[in-house]
């Protein structure tokens, strides 16, 4: 059996305020940036099938391949999302019932006075 040594006065940290490392959040943004290019690579595609065949939809799509660029670059450096808050760790004093007022029509019990 092993004796706990004390840390001797070592700073302790939480780990549920940790950010994400550094690896998977540019693994999450190549992750966004590759499916955003995917989408417009479909729409670009779409444009040129459906050019002759339904107009509207083909300039729709000929639209959404020429605003996805910058969308899909905006989100992949958006940059590293905020560190999560810790937890709190306060806990509210429980709250004691207050005493009700009696009425004033005095239905409050007579207390008998000495008189002596």
């Amino acid at each position: 059996m092993r004796k706990r040594r004390s840390n001797g006065g070592a700073q302790v940290f939480r780990i549920t305020g940790a950010r994400q490392g550094l690896a998977d959040d540019v693994r999450g943004r190549q992750r966004k940036y590759v499916i955003g290019m995917s989408v417009r690579t479909l729409s670009v595609i779409l444009t040129a099938v459906l050019w002759n065949v339904e107009r509207p939809v083909a300039i729709v799509t000929l639209v959404l391949g020429a605003l996805l660029p910058y969308v899909a670059v905006v989100f992949a450096n958006a940059g590293r999302e905020n560190a999560p808050g810790l937890p709190s760790t306060f806990v509210p004093a429980p709250t004691r019932p207050m005493i009700a007022p009696t009425p004033a029509g005095g239905t409050a019990e007579a207390v008998p006075e000495d008189r002596g």
